[in-house]
Formats: structure tokens, sequence, C-alpha cells
């Protein structure tokens, strides 16, 4: 699974697919951005339409850390996500 690193605001965020499948398939997938470990872990979540690659490996690999930072500016907290279960623990 691909995993890149994005600076939000002064904080690095890690970025990967999240392994939710959409209704869509290949046409969208979820974005996982995960800050800290542990209890004092922060996630947020979004979705993301793919132009190039439909893999969502390669297709989170070619997005510029611009894109990323739109994107973390798009998503989600966990407690909001149904890809977190709406924070459940």
């Amino acid at each position: 699974m691909a995993r890149r690193a994005v600076v939000v605001d002064g904080g690095s965020w890690e970025v990967s697919p999240s392994g939710r499948i959409t209704v869509y398939g290949r046409d969208q997938f979820g974005i996982v951005f995960q800050q800290g470990t542990g209890p004092e872990r922060r996630r947020r979540f979004t979705r993301f339409a793919p132009v190039g690659n439909r893999s969502a490996d390669a297709a989170l690999a070619e997005l510029s850390p611009r894109d990323l930072v739109q994107l973390f500016r798009e998503s989600q907290p966990a407690w909001t996500a149904p890809e977190s279960a709406y924070g459940a623990r």
C-alpha cells in the first residue's frame, strides 16, 4: 500500500488509500490522512476520483503535494466518516 507524507499547517500527516471500496469501483477510492499513533492518533478521510491511473496506489503516487493539501482541506474527521465506522474503536 502506497504511503506518502504531506505537511499541512506545520503538521506532518501520513497519507494512504483507506482500503474502503465504494460502489464506484476504480472510479473513486478513499484516502486516509493520519497523524500520530496510539490514543493520540488523529485521522481524517476523503474520497478521490483519479484522472489518470485507476490503481489506488498509482493514482495516489501521481498526486502533487499541493493536490494532497487540497484533498486534506476537503477531508472530514474520523468521527464523522463511514470509513472509520464513525469513530468507533
